[in-house]
């Protein structure tokens, strides 16, 4: 497999970290990242194991279901 060296900026590596999976090289990194398939059902689940992700959520549906039962009784 032939490989190539680029340049990026701190920016660039960091954010490209920040995708990174554990055990993934940034290779693969890059390749999922830029994967060409479209399925919109890829993405579903991708936020799982984010902290604090799920906590957020629930807490802004509760917001939304108040608003709108307060919206209904007026």
């Amino acid at each position: 497999m032939a490989t190539k060296s680029l340049t990026i900026t701190d920016e660039a590596y960091d954010r490209l970290k920040a995708h990174k999976r554990d055990g993934e090289s940034f290779t693969e990194t890059i390749l999922r990242l830029t994967e060409s398939d479209r399925d919109v059902m890829k993405g579903f689940g991708a936020m799982k194991d984010v902290d604090g992700y799920r906590d957020a959520v629930e807490s802004t549906r509760d917001e939304l279901n108040d608003d709108l039962r307060e919206r209904e009784r007026r």
